[in-house]
């Protein structure tokens, strides 16, 4: 099976859930900048999850680059990470709307750690489909900040309990470790056609 109709579909899937997330914040009754200042928590966390969503979108499109075909087993992972990510819209108006309150903040965490947990099952089976010779299976390698990343989830769900900002803060830490620009798949792929 081709992968064009897998990848338009998630692209559509996750512009749906961008739009839904900027839909969620309302405009506030009045004209002043203080009629702004009750939104500040709606709109930082909005900010932090629409990055996450693009890391999303970003690793995605290059995992799907470096495939060559999709099948059955694939397709279904790809709905599972879907469904995750279809969640942070809530997750995300929960801790805006609670001012960055613990259950919402663990929530948060409990959504972003399945879908990284989902977005490594797609990315197994991809490379399971490809081979252990593969692009994607060369460019992952150790995956260093996968590994790290459901654990920084883990412990922000933790520390939620105990000190909401300091949760808030690995979130944002796990993102900005994403954000530094990965090109081990761009890499691998301008090497193979080199050859």
């Amino acid at each position: 099976m081709k992968k064009t109709r897998l990848e338009a579909f998630s692209d559509g899937v996750i512009a749906i859930i961008i739009t839904i997330m900027v839909l969620e914040i309302k405009v506030p009754h009045g004209h002043e900048f203080a009629d702004l200042m009750p939104l500040v928590p709606i709109f930082f966390s909005y900010v932090l999850s629409f990055i996450y969503l693009g890391i999303y979108w970003n690793n995605h499109h290059h995992m799907l680059h470096a495939a060559t075909h999709v099948t059955g087993g694939i397709l279904w992972a790809n709905l599972h990470l879907l469904f995750w990510l279809s969640l942070i819209p809530f997750a995300t108006a929960w801790v805006g709307e609670n001012h960055f309150a613990a259950m919402p903040l663990a929530v948060y965490g409990v959504v972003l750690l399945m879908a990284a947990i989902a977005y490594y099952i797609l990315q197994s089976l991809i490379i399971k489909n490809e081979g252990s010779d593969s692009l994607l299976a060369i460019a992952v390698g150790k995956d260093w900040k996968g590994k790290l990343s459901p654990l920084l989830y883990l412990s922000a769900i933790g520390v939620a309990w105990l000190n909401v900002w300091v949760s808030a803060g690995i979130y944002i830490f796990a993102a900005f470790i994403w954000l530094i620009p990965d090109r081990r798949i761009e890499d691998v792929v301008k090497e193979r056609e080199t050859e």
